[in-house]
């Protein structure tokens, strides 16, 4: 007996696509009630009138993975979302916030140049379920004049699933009519 059935193989795609993190937004984990997925889809967020946090990304800098993790011994399988973002400069503000950020559980939606065909880029949610944390990162003032100052920081989880697309906005991310929530700081 089967445990699952593939539903559709896959050709190439003719489109080309870019790489890359625009935008970085955290959520507080315990600030969100809910976020229902479909198929791969978020299809809702609750956070009531709790925000988002957005960290623009430096050209090049951010990229997230998704790690399949098995055991055939265990028969057991899970997936290890991380993100890795750059922050140029060294401030006594990032310094804080990289102190809380150390200190808080948190949902990461990563806003990609990878873009739909609509032109709307291509969010996803990391650490949905179980969250993500700030677990290495390093502060460097580097060596020379043509070398980058500021931050390395890494965020990590563990999930049963692999992470979700968020579903297509109207004009603005996260404007969907389903999605409950406060503003979106940017600054």
């Amino acid at each position: 007996m089967a445990c699952g059935i593939l539903s559709k193989g896959r050709g190439l795609d003719c489109n080309r696509i870019s790489g890359g993190i625009k935008f970085i937004y955290f959520a507080v984990y315990d600030q969100v009630t809910s976020i229902p997925q479909t198929s791969g889809e978020i299809t809702d967020i609750e956070m009531g009138s709790n925000v988002l946090y957005r960290y623009t990304m430096p050209l090049g800098v951010a990229s997230l993975t998704d790690t399949i993790v098995g055991n055939r011994e265990n028969g057991t399988i899970y997936y290890t979302p991380s993100c890795n973002i750059i922050l140029n400069k060294l401030t006594k503000e990032d310094q804080n916030q990289i102190k809380l950020l150390g200190a808080t559980k948190t949902i990461v939606f990563a806003q990609l140049n990878q873009q739909l065909t609509n032109g709307h880029d291509v969010i996803v949610g990391l650490g949905t379920t179980n969250g993500m944390e700030l677990n290495a990162g390093t502060m460097e003032s580097g060596s020379d004049f043509g070398s980058r100052n500021g931050y390395t920081l890494t965020f990590d989880g563990m999930e049963a699933l692999p992470f979700p697309m968020v579903a297509d906005y109207t004009t603005e991310p996260f404007d969907n009519a389903g999605f409950t929530m406060g503003t979106i700081v940017t600054s």
